[in-house]
């Protein structure tokens, strides 16, 4: 096989790219090592600028703060649970609907994926929905978070994509030929040849459950105990209400380091919640790799 000598012209392009893609990596990168090393510093050199590559007076009082706060606690314990029973809920509505839409031989597909694709253009609307979710009862509750949620559009056809060209029709064939029923062949046929897949609607279900936060705001107006983690950060990050601990009693000096404090522990909150996903994303990597081209080539 003939090698290809990179040129002169090569060597530069290369070069260039390299500079514009490190500065690009730089840009993105920094802001969350910036979050890591001031969630470990002292408050007072935090608030004076002085924290810019490296942490300073390297501290845990932010740290042991969050985890002193009993809110944050419960936010992370609803977050858990909304993440893990909301996309298994999740999985279960667009698995097999997403199968059943991709079979040809499906009477009314087409004028079924209309209207579910009509959902992503044309929606009632926040007060219609709200009206849906009170009438039914799920108002204050853990469902209310879970059952409006229940299916992405998006990922219906993605997963819907993936069925139709993804799976080869000979081994669905040879299994009914056989005698197996249809569910059991999705069950114990297709669902194995379709990890990928799993692994990437797993992905974009979990970390939508995970940052969900608007729907906690309109669906939990008497049930602070339901809140998620995200909306316990927002009311810390932009409504700031937690309490500072600093008592009127105290010395300017000290009034001050923890007034400064509350706002370092806005960084270590946020790293405490990313760190979850943070964790799960490499397991879930390699399904990833491969569930990004899922749909775009058929062969």
């Amino acid at each position: 096989m003939a090698v290809i000598k990179e040129t002169r012209k090569d060597r530069i392009f290369n070069a260039i790219n390299f500079i514009i893609v490190t500065g690009c990596l730089l840009v993105v990168l920094y802001p969350l090592y910036f979050v890591v090393i001031a969630s470990f510093s002292n408050p007072n050199a935090v608030a004076a600028g002085e924290v810019w590559l490296y942490p300073r007076d390297i501290t845990l009082d932010a740290y042991e703060t969050v985890f002193e706060n009993q809110e944050i606690l419960m936010g992370y314990r609803n977050t858990i649970f909304y993440t893990i029973v909301g996309t298994l809920f999740n999985l279960v509505l667009t698995l097999p609907a997403a199968y059943g839409l991709s079979k040809k031989n499906f009477m009314g597909r087409n004028v079924i994926m209309f209207f579910i694709v009509l959902t992503m253009y044309f929606s009632g609307g926040m007060i219609p929905s709200y009206l849906v979710v009170r009438d039914l009862g799920l108002l204050n509750t853990w469902w209310a978070l879970i059952i409006p949620m229940g299916c992405s559009t998006y990922n219906l056809i993605i997963a819907r994509t993936f069925f139709a060209n993804g799976v080869p029709s000979e081994i669905e064939e040879a299994a009914t030929i056989d005698g197996c029923s249809t569910f059991r062949l999705f069950l114990q046929i297709v669902l194995p040849l379709s990890k990928a897949l799993i692994g990437v609607l797993t992905l974009y279900y979990a970390v939508a459950h995970w940052n969900e936060y608007f729907s906690a705001l309109i669906y939990l107006p008497s049930a602070r105990e339901k809140y998620p983690l995200a909306q316990i950060l927002r009311e810390i990050l932009i409504l700031n209400t937690m309490k500072s601990a600093a008592g009127s009693s105290m010395n300017e000096e000290l009034a001050v380091y923890y007034a400064n404090l509350a706002n370092l522990l806005k960084y270590a909150l946020i790293i405490v919640s990313a760190v979850p996903l943070l964790v799960v994303y490499p397991f879930l990597q390699k399904y990833f790799d491969k569930g990004v081209m899922i749909g775009s080539v058929k062969g």
